[in-house]
């Protein structure tokens, strides 16, 4: 959790994606719209795009690097319903803070409901569609530990065959879990508990990682500053060891807004089982 003292300075470059720009609405925009979002329409769009990218990195000072992120959101989970049914001030207020109402069982660590799962799987189509047209697939994956994300991952590039079985490998890391703390919906399976069901060698947790949860408490919300300041230990990370340019995070809203928040950008209301696809320059001056 949280090591970093010295951060890379981050940005967004904007004008490859409908979402990249500071304006969008997240919500006309959907959670998985056409070409990921793209600007570009042509066949050879992911061929320019790459170009593109692959300039950037070439001409870029040396302590600058440009990476692809694909942030995606994991699928409808059972707080979700619960949420969507209490409403939210309530959910905040009483809801969030128990395990479940007698119908829905939330807490902890819930698991995707049929609906996420056909998102997950939505979600599954669009990268079987785009990669037709020459989608830049991930160098490296990384997922948040909760059972949500996970299965989220699992539903899109282990069923399917957008990955050769030998590219099938995420790394779970705990800074990408989802903001901690109250909700019990965010406690998270030990580690032991997390790894019967998804398995080595597919599933890798990073080194030190706990076998219990010993972050989150009953009595105290993690703060948004806190989160963004494990999205920017996850940036550090990623630009300092990632020799690969394109990079999936599956994971939660509140994480990935944190990465939003890092880079000075407005919150983006992703809905469940959406991606969100950004260029991201990283100077990396501070970390050397």
């Amino acid at each position: 959790m949280l090591r970093c003292k010295d951060m890379g300075e981050y940005t967004i470059e904007m004008g490859f994606f409908a979402q990249d720009d500071p304006a969008a609405d997240g919500v006309m925009i959907g959670p998985l719209p056409e070409r990921f979002g793209l600007l570009d329409v042509s066949p050879e769009r992911w061929e320019k795009f790459k170009k593109h990218v692959d300039g950037l990195n070439a001409t870029a000072p040396e302590s600058v690097r440009y990476k692809v992120f694909y942030l995606v959101r994991h699928g409808q989970g059972h707080h979700n319903v619960a949420e969507a049914d209490y409403g939210t001030e309530a959910w905040n207020a009483h809801w969030s803070k128990l395990y479940h109402d007698g119908k829905i069982i939330w807490g902890p660590d819930p698991e995707l409901t049929p609906k996420g799962i056909t998102q997950a799987e939505a979600a599954r189509q669009l990268w079987q569609a785009e990669h037709k047209y020459g989608l830049p697939l991930p160098d490296k994956h990384y997922a948040s530990p909760m059972r949500r994300a996970l299965r989220t991952w699992h539903e899109i590039f282990v069923n399917s065959n957008i990955l050769e079985p030998d590219q099938r490998r995420v790394t779970i890391l705990e800074n990408l879990r989802e903001e901690y703390g109250e909700h019990t919906c965010d406690l998270r399976s030990p580690r032991s508990v997390i790894a019967q069901t998804f398995p080595p060698p597919i599933y890798e947790f990073e080194e030190g990682f706990a076998e219990e949860d010993v972050i989150w408490k009953p009595d105290e919300r993690e703060t948004k500053e806190h989160v963004k300041e494990r999205a920017k230990a996850v940036l550090d990370r990623i630009f300092a060891q990632d020799e690969g340019t394109y990079i999936c995070i599956t994971a939660h809203s509140g994480i990935i807004n944190g990465f939003l928040a890092a880079m000075g950008r407005p919150r983006y209301p992703l809905p469940t089982g959406g991606i969100l696809p950004l260029v991201i320059r990283g100077d990396l001056r501070q970390l050397r």
